[in-house]
């Protein structure tokens, strides 16, 4: 009976992190705009797996991992950070074109990998993952169980990803440039904003 709970409580879990809005909520949302919801779909599964992994190192206990992403929590961070600065302004002057033609269409994988690599930049993550599973009653010492939390957690950020992508890309053909070019400066500017938010977040890192 606790492999059902455990799973429901990790997929609920991992969904409404996902459904947070964010840096990656407006990415995704955005991308998918631009290039179409398998492009959004891609985006998303990278966000998922990064979930997931964060879930895995919470669930299963390990330290090591956790202790070596809070130790370069800095630098990841700031690499993170100068990246949301990168595509936060790339987005701020895109033209609003829905075809994707007046901007760098991204591959697939690279699509993936961006979103992979932009929330596992964002090391104190863990820390929050750690707190919630604890009051969640998610952290557990068998193999087994922890397994479950972290499938849920993988399956539960993938739900919310699909949804988005599938509502945007449906959205993507029902609105016109001038729509899509205020679509583009208010992503711009909370990508920006989320930069600055990361990097007041990793000062202090720095400082101690």
């Amino acid at each position: 009976m606790l492999f059902p709970l455990l799973f429901f409580k990790g997929l609920l879990f991992g969904f409404l992190l996902a459904a947070t809005v964010g840096p990656m909520w407006v990415l995704c949302f955005r991308r998918t705009l631009a290039q179409g919801a398998l492009a959004g779909f891609v985006s998303g599964m990278g966000i998922a797996v990064a979930d997931g992994f964060y879930g895995a190192v919470a669930a299963f206990g390990l330290t090591a991992i956790s202790g070596f992403l809070l130790e370069h929590g800095f630098w990841l961070g700031l690499v993170g950070g100068i990246f949301l600065v990168y595509l936060g302004v790339k987005t701020l002057i895109a033209e609003p074109e829905l075809n994707g033609a007046a901007e760098e269409k991204l591959s697939h994988s690279k699509a993936f990998l961006s979103t992979l690599g932009l929330t596992l930049a964002n090391p104190p993550t863990i820390l929050a993952f750690a707190a919630i599973f604890a009051g969640l009653g998610l952290v557990t010492s068998d193999y087994a169980n922890a397994a479950v939390v972290v499938l849920g957690v993988f399956l539960g950020s993938a739900t919310w990803w699909i949804a988005l992508a599938a509502g945007a890309g449906w959205l993507r053909g029902r609105i016109g440039p001038k729509l899509f070019r205020a679509i583009n400066i208010v992503s711009g500017i909370s990508i920006l904003g989320f930069a600055i938010w990361q990097f007041a977040t990793i000062l202090p890192v720095n400082r101690v």
